[in-house]
């Protein structure tokens, strides 16, 4: 049986027209790709072993170990320790950045940097949070350090979770990206009225919760979050503290992930990035916690990033906005943010 062609063959060329139009439109695909990358081909090409997880890990629950068994050991820190620590954590961070860059590429240790310093800026704001809810609860400021370094780490676990299922919806459904982006505006809009909001513990649905089945002391008990009062178990205002904290714990993490993934796709890079946003955070506290009125702009700057962010998540198969852009929009909103705060400053406290 024979087989006969059916290709049309033009003078001067060889081979089969589908040949020459299939080529024609690989080549107009690449171009459009080139112009226009997709949600995909925007994604970190850094190569990561089970032995890098494996590292990082024990580098971090190394240095969380560090952080609570040797700063601010049952005591309050001085303004000078904190600013030891607050250098040496930044020290820590950057090097780790540099250690990303030399063995995973520009492109990895840039993705790194504009996560850690994202990560780092929301947890300014986070940091306030915390101090409003200290002050509510009227928590001993030598009992302030373990509150802040247990909601570390339940922050990083509950980080790593949201990670990992982040990163799992981004591959398996592409409208992650546009549901993360609408997050992100809502989440720079609340940023934005920030000042005129109030964080009322009392209305913590989870503290109401524990209150119904579990009476509370009046009084602080040392560390305690239980302590025994005539045969009677009870909680200690410091369990009430655990609980609002680990609520706010899973609000911040939901605002802030879908925020990372912006800038980078990769596990990897976001959880440290996250991971060495929040080491340190308890050095940070006490460095700035009194000088959160000198911050009068610090919730509009932030509300400008997300709202950035998310714009450049619902054009994600539109244009990809380079890594170092979101870097340079990052550096100058915070930098304005800290000019204008440091302008109204010194006049709010004059006219005081």
């Amino acid at each position: 049986m024979a087989f006969v062609s059916t290709a049309v063959s033009r003078p001067g060329v060889t081979g089969p027209r589908w040949a020459d139009e299939t080529f024609s439109r690989l080549k107009e695909e690449k171009a459009l790709s080139q112009a226009f990358p997709s949600a995909a081909s925007a994604a970190s090409s850094v190569d990561i072993s089970v032995a890098a997880w494996a590292i990082l890990a024990v580098l971090v629950i190394g240095l969380l170990a560090v952080d609570l068994l040797v700063f601010a050991r049952h005591h309050a820190p001085s303004l000078r320790e904190s600013l030891h620590w607050s250098i040496g954590w930044l020290v820590l961070a950057l090097a780790f950045g540099a250690g990303l860059w030399f063995l995973q590429g520009a492109q990895a240790g840039s993705e790194y940097y504009a996560g850690y310093l994202l990560e780092r800026s929301l947890s300014l704001d986070n940091v306030f949070v915390f101090a409003v809810i200290l002050s509510y609860f009227a928590v001993p400021r030598d009992v302030q350090p373990s509150v802040l370094g247990w909601g570390i780490v339940l922050a990083l676990a509950l980080r790593l979770v949201f990670i990992l299922i982040g990163a799992a919806l981004l591959d398996a459904f592409h409208a992650t990206f546009y549901a993360f982006g609408i997050l992100l505006l809502y989440t720079a809009y609340k940023l934005a009225r920030h000042a005129e909001l109030e964080i009322e513990p009392e209305r913590n649905p989870a503290l109401r919760f524990v209150r119904r089945f579990l009476p509370l002391t009046d009084n602080y008990d040392g560390e305690r979050l239980i302590t025994r009062r005539s045969g009677r178990l009870l909680a200690t205002p410091l369990f009430a503290v655990f609980v609002v904290v680990a609520t706010m714990d899973v609000i911040f993490a939901v605002d802030s992930i879908p925020a990372i993934f912006a800038v980078t796709r990769e596990p990897f890079i976001v959880f440290a990035a996250n991971a060495f946003a929040m080491l340190g955070l308890r050095a940070l506290y006490f460095l700035i916690v009194r000088m959160r009125e000198r911050f009068v702009y610090l919730s509009q700057g932030l509300a400008a990033i997300l709202g950035f962010i998310g714009v450049k998540m619902l054009l994600v198969d539109v244009w990809h906005v380079p890594i170092w852009l979101s870097l340079t929009v990052i550096v100058a909103v915070l930098a304005s943010a800290a000019a204008l705060s440091a302008r109204v400053a010194p006049r709010s406290k004059a006219a005081a």
